[in-house]
């Protein structure tokens, strides 16, 4: 799936207020950290996810894995917060239409 810059503007203005849901410790990516991302976005479709990491190229690479694994748009990256969108069955979150 991939989000219009309007769409993705919508998004990052409805997450503004969520806390992070999950949160990468030490131990880094783990599978389970995947399927709590995973039964996170099943359940609220649009998530923060809060990625540790004092390494730049480390934290790019968890990222990367996380949309990987999860098929989720990332929304944005700011600091060490991740947003994450993936529209779910019931379509919680109406996204403005793509032209």
């Amino acid at each position: 799936m991939n989000l219009t810059t309007k769409q993705k503007q919508h998004l990052k203005g409805l997450a503004h207020d969520l806390k992070p849901v999950v949160m990468l410790g030490a131990n880094g990516l783990t599978e389970g950290v995947l399927a709590e991302i995973d039964n996170a976005l099943t359940y609220h479709e649009l998530i923060k996810v809060k990625v540790a990491s004092g390494d730049r190229e480390l934290k790019n690479a968890i990222v990367d894995a996380i949309i990987r694994e999860t098929q989720a748009v990332k929304v944005q990256l700011i600091g060490h917060v991740l947003v994450l969108f993936r529209q779910s069955e019931e379509m919680k979150i109406a996204i403005p239409k793509a032209k």
